[in-house]
């Protein structure tokens, strides 16, 4: 059970680059890391828990990002009309 939850992080990691757009990348490597960190808890592996956690929250965090900033640039658009 505990190597499958490893594998199945890998696996979600490796498919994030195969989606269409970097938002959905961010998305799904969020969703990995906190598998991995699942994984660490389990194995009591403190740098797997912290490298991941912090994986999880650049991807989240740059997803915020990118997002906010797209609604800006659209209000932007927007106001010049």
């Amino acid at each position: 059970m505990l190597d499958g939850l490893g594998w199945i992080a890998t696996a979600i990691f490796a498919l994030s680059y195969l989606v269409k757009t970097t938002k959905a990348m961010r998305r799904v490597q969020a969703c990995a890391a906190l598998l991995w960190v699942g994984y660490g808890v389990w194995m009591n592996a403190r740098p797997i828990i912290v490298a991941n956690l912090i994986v999880a929250a650049l991807a989240m965090y740059s997803d915020w990002k990118g997002t906010r900033d797209s609604l800006q640039t659209i209000a932007e658009q927007e106001s010049e009309l």
